[in-house]
C-alpha cells in the first residue's frame, strides 16, 4: 500500500482546518466562554502583516447563532490615520471547556488561538497562536498591571518565545 504524499497530507490538513499549539504550551481547562465574551484591549503582540502599524487595537467576541464566536478586531493605523477592522469566526477545537480555538478571517482557513493563561475574573489573558510567531497579551482595560505582564513574559519565555520582539500597544484614541 502506498503512503500518502506530503502534498496530499497538507491539502487534507488545510481543508480539515488543522490547528496547533506550541509544543511547551497548554491551553486553560475549565474555560468559561460566556465570561470571555466582550471587549479586550491588546496590550502586547508580535508584529505581523495584518496588524502592522496598528495601535489602539481591540478584539470583541460575541456568540453567533450557530454557537461559534464572532470575532471583531479593530485598530488604528497611525501611518494612514485610519481605523481598520476585520471580522472573523472562532470555533472550539475540542470542547468549549478548553481554551483552544481555531479562528478564521479568510474562509475555510483557520489558525490556532490558544488561551494559555487567564485570571479568575477574566480580566487578563495570554494567547498563543499555532507556533512561536503569534502571541497576544489581552486585558479588559487599556493597561495591564506590571506583575501580570511579568508573569506572561515568563510563561512565553518558558514556551520558547523571543519576548524581546513584543510590541507594547499604545491606547491613546
Amino acid at each position: 500500500m502506498r503512503k500518502p504524499s506530503i502534498l496530499l497530507i497538507l491539502i487534507s490538513c488545510l481543508f480539515a482546518a488543522c490547528v496547533n499549539i506550541p509544543d511547551k504550551a497548554t491551553a486553560v481547562k475549565d474555560f468559561e466562554k460566556e465570561k470571555y465574551l466582550g471587549q479586550w484591549y491588546e496590550i502586547a503582540r508580535f508584529d505581523f502583516k495584518f496588524e502592522r502599524d496598528l495601535n489602539n487595537t481591540t478584539a470583541n467576541y460575541s456568540l453567533n447563532d450557530d454557537g461559534s464566536i464572532k470575532v471583531l478586531n479593530k485598530g488604528y493605523n497611525y501611518k494612514t490615520n485610519k481605523w481598520k477592522d476585520a471580522e472573523g469566526k472562532a470555533k472550539f477545537v475540542n470542547s468549549d471547556k478548553e481554551g483552544r480555538l481555531k479562528v478564521s478571517f479568510f474562509g475555510p482557513f483557520y489558525s490556532g488561538y490558544n488561551i494559555i493563561s487567564i485570571d479568575g475574573n477574566y480580566e487578563y489573558a495570554l494567547i498563543m497562536g499555532d507556533n512561536l510567531d503569534y502571541i497576544w497579551f489581552l486585558s479588559r482595560y487599556k493597561t495591564m498591571p506590571q506583575e501580570i505582564k511579568d508573569k506572561y513574559v515568563k510563561i512565553a519565555t518558558e514556551v520558547g518565545y523571543d519576548t524581546g520582539k513584543l510590541i507594547w500597544v499604545e491606547h491613546d484614541k
